[in-house]
């Protein structure tokens, strides 16, 4: 099985302007995708796909890294991601002579994903042959739960799903689960039918800690802070 992973960076970005080349703990969020990328066991190649010479310019320096520019076509806040990858496949096939099985796509905007994170989410495409596709989620919290969710009528506060006739405690709540937006792996079968995320995806469970998703200014606060603190924690 050959195993092509894409590192999408686009430059446009409405809410963190130039996000996915804002520093992180002194490092681009896009630098962290590339390293974590490296260090995995299931990838045979990576490709940096980006229309921003920055993040381009970042992906030379790193030797087993192909840069790809993508089309400005490919790069609006309306294009399909499935795009992008069909035209990453595209070129590798006519520039390296080279087609794969499965693509993994490893997200900047997930800076703390780990090399296992993407490795496990292959391995249970690999390892189930009825899977079409494999995504990392992450349990939602009390906070998030749908049951909790509620919209707001002339002030009024009114259910999102459904009545809530009791206050549920915490450990009452059914898991749910979301997807966290750090790692996707699709079989060709699904590309060529223009999905990513089919109809029979398996589920990684990633640790909250680790599935912060950076979408806000807060989020790279957040994300410093918990980098900060594995620091000290390793240090001990």
């Amino acid at each position: 099985m050959k195993i092509l992973g894409i590192i999408p960076a686009r430059a446009g970005s409405k809410r963190i302007r130039g996000k996915n080349m804002k520093l992180l703990c002194g490092k681009p969020l896009t630098q962290y995708a590339i390293e974590c990328a490296l260090s995995t066991k299931s990838l045979d190649s990576i490709v940096v796909s980006s229309d921003d010479t920055m993040v381009l310019e970042l992906a030379t320096q790193f030797e087993s890294v192909i840069p790809l520019r993508r089309p400005d076509k490919l790069s609006t806040d309306t294009s399909p991601a499935i795009e992008y990858v069909k035209h990453t496949l595209a070129w590798m096939k006519k520039n390296k002579a080279q087609t794969f099985d499965i693509v993994a796509i490893i997200q900047p905007t997930s800076p703390l994903t780990s090399p296992k994170d993407i490795d496990t989410t292959i391995r249970l495409l690999l390892n189930d042959d009825k899977a079409d596709s494999a995504v990392s989620v992450m349990r939602l919290n009390q906070i998030t739960h749908p049951f909790k969710l509620k919209t707001i009528e002339n002030n009024w506060l009114k259910p999102f799903l459904k009545e809530e006739k009791i206050i549920f405690q915490a450990n009452e709540l059914p898991d749910v689960y979301a997807r966290n937006g750090a790692v996707y792996a699709a079989r060709m079968s699904n590309i060529e039918k223009g999905v990513i995320a089919g109809e029979k995806c398996l589920a990684y469970i990633m640790p909250e800690e680790r599935s912060i998703d950076i979408n806000e200014p807060i989020d790279l606060d957040f994300a410093e802070f918990l980098l900060q603190r594995n620091k000290v924690v390793d240090s001990q």
